[in-house]
């Protein structure tokens, strides 16, 4: 099971600088602990703030044998100045396209990047599968329930099924109220891994 970690430091205590320096704490604890991909998705941040965890995170991994990859969210500038492993998009057709951000890597002598993207409907995974996306996030799959109420609908796992099938042979994560419970679940429906904020998050 390939697992995807995101981050949002909104997690941790403290103020902005404790929240950074336990996000690379827990950062470097998933390079440790093999996770497939992380992705730094903490828009709120200036590009510096960015840049200085990204680089951070690539240092973890580059002193390991870890096969952690980093990507970056929405900002292939970001992530092809530090060097990042690729980035993840969202579905909006105002985002940039996978083929921009593989010839945006190219043109700065970068490896071919790993792009994710994250579909909340078939039509999204069908365009995805189209833009050749390396991999699919599909959320929510699971109904998100904070203090016992459900803040939002999960699609089911027979949408999630159709969205493997629709994205067939991209792989998809399922992402959305999945947890370690659930997770076979996701991948009987022909999910490769799961996804998730909270759900590697270490207390």
């Amino acid at each position: 099971m390939l697992r995807y970690a995101i981050t949002n430091r909104a997690l941790y205590p403290g103020d902005e600088l404790q929240q950074q320096a336990a996000l690379l704490r827990e950062a470097s604890r998933w390079v440790a602990d093999g996770i497939d991909l992380i992705q730094l998705r903490e828009r709120d941040l200036p590009a510096a703030n960015i840049a200085a965890l990204g680089r951070e995170i690539l240092q973890a991994i580059a002193a390991t044998s870890s096969p952690t990859r980093l990507l970056l969210n929405s900002r292939p500038d970001i992530a092809i100045a530090t060097g990042a492993h690729g980035v993840h998009l969202t579905s909006d057709p105002n985002e940039l396209a996978p083929a921009q951000v593989r010839s945006l890597y190219g043109l700065a002598s970068r490896p071919a990047p790993i792009i994710s993207i994250s579909c909340h409907t078939l039509e999204d995974v069908r365009r995805a599968h189209v833009d050749q996306a390396d991999a699919i996030l599909f959320a929510p799959v699971f109904e998100k329930i904070i203090a016992g109420q459900m803040i939002i609908p999960g699609q089911g796992i027979d949408h999630l099924r159709a969205a493997c099938c629709a994205a067939s042979p991209i792989p998809v994560y399922a992402l959305g109220g999945v947890t370690f419970e659930n997770a076979l679940d996701c991948l009987d429906a022909g999910a490769v891994g799961i996804a998730g904020i909270r759900l590697f998050h270490q207390s």
